[in-house]
């Protein structure tokens, strides 16, 4: 049976935005399991997205309080359909990052990361995938504020896809009469 994934990180609720976008409650809505990798910032995002999400696997990053790394772990580890997960915030610079991966998340399949709000999608050379959904509130020098949606199905990670987070334009204001 395929399980629906989202993939999140950097969400820096309320300090970069007031609240999640439309969009991604929509995935919410759609996912089986949510991931989030971290820099939450806001322990009611956490709150309200894990009463909401069917299953919530959370880590807690650089920008969160003892509030949040009191609920969730640095690193967790998790098997779905098969496939071995991981997910961190942190896990360096770019350059070397697949290795350093290898070397440090020794069976895992799939290494779900944050931090630099830049989305990544790569395989290290042991085979493991790596992948940083960016940020949906925060796109930094990103042309768009992103996440990813996949499924894992039968031991098999597919229909990955980085997700744009569509711009909110507000309903125009008519001047009263």
């Amino acid at each position: 049976m395929a399980t629906r994934l989202l993939l999140l990180s950097d969400t820096h609720v309320p300090a970069r935005a007031r609240e999640l976008p439309p969009q991604v409650w929509e995935a919410v809505d759609a996912a089986d399991v949510i991931v989030h990798a971290g820099d939450w910032v806001d322990l009611a995002t956490f709150e309200v997205l894990a009463a909401r999400a069917p299953r919530l696997v959370g880590v807690y990053g650089n920008n969160d309080g003892t509030d949040l790394r009191e609920r969730m772990p640095e690193v967790a580890r998790f098997e779905l359909d098969g496939i071995r997960f991981a997910v961190v915030h942190e896990t360096g610079t770019a350059a070397g990052r697949e290795a350093r991966a290898d070397e440090r998340f020794t069976e895992t399949d799939v290494l779900v990361f944050g931090h630099s709000h830049i989305p990544w999608d790569a395989v290290s050379p042991a085979g493991m995938r790596l992948l940083n959904p960016g940020s949906p509130t925060d796109r930094r020098r990103q042309p768009a504020s992103t996440f990813i949606t996949a499924v894992a199905d039968a031991g098999a990670l597919r229909d990955v896809e980085l997700v744009e987070v569509r711009k909110v334009t507000p309903a125009p204001r008519f001047p009263r009469a």
